[in-house]
């Protein structure tokens, strides 16, 4: 029993990542189809913690009434008193590393520094997020990253108590490994 919460613990404190929010210029946002990621970035934008909120991701037949993950949270957020101005998409990525590689290039694009940013994502997306993020910026890029999750995502606090929750958190782990090893050998 010791060894098994032992593994659970390790699991627990690779896959979820929790900082300190500090405030920055840019939240970044991979996408997803759930409003909670939208409802953060708000949150963090009428906390003062960004002045801009760049969200990211295509077509997703979960929200068929929108074009692209990133309009539909970008739509989200304009209902939490997000000035559409400070808001940007990037319509295009289908996976995490695109959101990376896609919402860098729209920041350069718009002459964005590029020192530090907040990442807003699902708890258990966390760990590979910052990953990839971490790899497709500049080294010395900083990222904060605060998580959320919602009835169908499982938190630290709560992914062994179903077998869907431990299944998502363990094809986490999986593809951490998949998407490096593929980049390393590239």
């Amino acid at each position: 029993m010791v060894s098994y919460v032992k593994d659970i613990n390790f699991i627990t404190n690779f896959i979820f990542v929790e900082n300190s929010i500090t405030p920055c210029e840019v939240i970044l946002v991979p996408g997803g189809s759930r409003p909670h990621l939208a409802q953060k970035a708000a949150e963090l934008y009428h906390q003062g913690m960004a002045q801009y909120i760049i969200f990211s991701g295509h077509a997703n037949y979960r929200i068929p009434n929108y074009p692209s993950e990133a309009e539909y949270l970008k739509t989200i957020a304009i209902s939490l008193n997000v000035p559409e101005k400070n808001i940007f998409t990037e319509p295009k990525a289908s996976h995490t590393f695109e959101n990376a590689e896609f919402s860098l290039a729209l920041l350069r694009k718009m002459n964005f520094s590029l020192d530090k940013f907040i990442l807003v994502c699902k708890a258990f997306h966390s760990r590979r997020a910052l990953f990839t993020y971490q790899h497709v910026f500049p080294q010395a890029t900083q990222f904060f990253v605060s998580t959320t999750n919602d009835t169908q995502n499982p938190g630290r606090d709560n992914w062994v108590t179903t077998e869907k929750y431990v299944k998502l958190v363990m094809s986490e782990v999986e593809k951490i490994g998949k998407y490096f090893c593929d980049k390393v050998s590239q």
